[in-house]
C-alpha cells in the first residue's frame, strides 16, 4: 500500500512539474525538456521520462525512510550496553527476547530480527559457536534481501536511458521522413526543419542520461547507507550479544 501511494504521488508530482515547466520555461528550453512542439503533445517521450524519473525518486524515498527506521533501532536499547553484563540462557535472555517480540518492528527491521533469531537459537542449543554461525548466515541473507529491494530502482535506471534512445530513434526517423517527402524538397525551410527535429531528437537522450545519472547517484548513497546500517546491526549483536553469551 505504501508503494502504491508513493507511485501515485510521484505521477501526480511529475504531471504538476511538467505543467509548471510548460509555463515558466523559455520556448527553446521547453522544446528540449518537454518537446512541446511535438504534434502528439502532451504524449511525448520527454514527458514519459519525467514520470519515470519521479517514480524512481519515489522508490528512493521509500528506501531512505526504511534506512532512517533501521538507524532508529539502535536507540531502543534491545541489549545491555555495559561491559560487565553476562547473558545466560533462560533468565538473562528471556527479557531480551520478550522485548524484541513486543516490538512492532520485529518483522520489518534487521536488528530486532537478528536479536530474536540469535536469542532463540542460544536458548534452545546453548552453543555460542552455533549462535555466531547463525548471525553470520543471517547477515548474508539480509544483505541479499536488501539488494533485492533495489531491483525496481535498477530497472528504472535502465529504463530511462532506453526511453531516451528510443526517443532519439523516433526523432531521427521523423526527420528523415520529412526530408524524404517530395513536397518538402523545394522548401527553403527544409534544412531548418530537419536540423530542428534532429536537435530535439538528441536532446531526448541528453535529458534521459542526466536523469539516470541523478538516480544512480542517489541510489548509491541510500543503498550504501542501508548496507552500513546492516553492518552496524551485525556489529551491535556481536559486541552486545554474542560476546556476552555464557553457557554453564
Amino acid at each position: 500500500m505504501t508503494r502504491q501511494i508513493t507511485i501515485l504521488v510521484s505521477v501526480v508530482s511529475a504531471i504538476l512539474i511538467i505543467a509548471l515547466m510548460t509555463r515558466i520555461l523559455p520556448p527553446d528550453a521547453a522544446a528540449i525538456m518537454l518537446d512541446v512542439n511535438r504534434a502528439s503533445w502532451p504524449i511525448t517521450v520527454q514527458n514519459i521520462l519525467w514520470i519515470a524519473f519521479f517514480i524512481g525518486l519515489g522508490e528512493l524515498s521509500i528506501r531512505w525512510r526504511a534506512g532512517r527506521l533501521e538507524e532508529n533501532q539502535f536507540e531502543r536499547n534491545y541489549l545491555p550496553l555495559d561491559e560487565e553484563t553476562v547473558l545466560r540462557p533462560g533468565d538473562d535472555l528471556t527479557p531480551v527476547y520478550q522485548k524484541v517480540r513486543s516490538s512492532k518492528y520485529r518483522n520489518v527491521c534487521f536488528l530486532p530480527r537478528l536479536i530474536e533469531r540469535c536469542v532463540l537459537n542460544f536458548n534452545l542449543g546453548q552453543s555460542v559457536d552455533q549462535t555466531n554461525a547463525l548471525l553470520n548466515s543471517s547477515l548474508d541473507l539480509f544483505l541479499h534481501e536488501l539488494d533485492l529491494r533495489y531491483s525496481m530502482i535498477r530497472y528504472i535506471t535502465w529504463l530511462i536511458p532506453s526511453l531516451g534512445f528510443i526517443g532519439t530513434v523516433i526523432g531521427i526517423m521523423l526527420a528523415l521522413n520529412y526530408a524524404g517527402d517530395r513536397a518538402n524538397v523545394e522548401s527553403p525551410e527544409m534544412l531548418y526543419q530537419v536540423t530542428e527535429r534532429l536537435g530535439v531528437a538528441f536532446s531526448t537522450t541528453l535529458v534521459a542520461l542526466i536523469m539516470a545519472a541523478i538516480l544512480v547517484f542517489l541510489q548509491n548513497l541510500i543503498q550504501g547507507k542501508e548496507e552500513n546500517t546492516l553492518n552496524r546491526s551485525g556489529q551491535y549483536c556481536l559486541d552486545n550479544l554474542i560476546n556476552r553469551l555464557y553457557s554453564p
